[in-house]
């Protein structure tokens, strides 16, 4: 009993490739189910009770609960995926127009109201220009070194 066994000379290569294969069929069947769960819990058309009766379906009788449910419901499994995913992207750009619109656009309906008034003659162009620094730097202070030279009416 002194001689040493080589781990890989007692598994041969089908064995290797049938254990992977097992290995992969059985993270493919846990993305399944995953997804199924998934698909459960996002569709709004089924009651609570449904849901509940699925839900048992697949945990008490896995294999026949995932079948049955890819049989049943398996069609517009994609297309609820892929309304929720437009429903997310719609509901991010809207959080980006907002976003941007809160920071820049309300100093460009400033900066022209601004110029409105002043083409209406309702302030100089001096008013017009403090008034533009005071958009342009967030509402601060102008700048107290603006002499003479700068008041070029830019």
């Amino acid at each position: 009993m002194s001689a040493q066994t080589y781990l890989a000379y007692d598994y041969p290569l089908l064995g290797a490739f049938w254990t992977m294969l097992w290995i992969f069929l059985w993270i493919m069947w846990f993305v399944l189910l995953f997804r199924i769960f998934t698909d459960i819990f996002r569709d709004d058309a089924m009651s609570g009770w449904v849901k509940t009766g699925w839900l048992v379906l697949c945990i008490v009788l896995p294999f026949l609960g995932v079948f049955v449910y890819v049989i049943a419901r398996g069609r517009n499994m994609g297309r609820r995926e892929a309304a929720h995913a437009r429903a997310q992207r719609e509901e991010f750009n809207a959080y980006i127009r907002k976003t941007a619109a809160d920071g820049r656009s309300s100093s460009v309906d400033e900066l022209a109201r601004l110029s409105e008034i002043r083409d209406r003659g309702g302030i100089t162009d001096e008013e017009f220009r403090r008034a533009k620094e005071l958009v342009l730097t967030g509402h601060g202070r102008p700048a107290e070194h603006a002499g003479p030279t700068s008041a070029s009416g830019h």
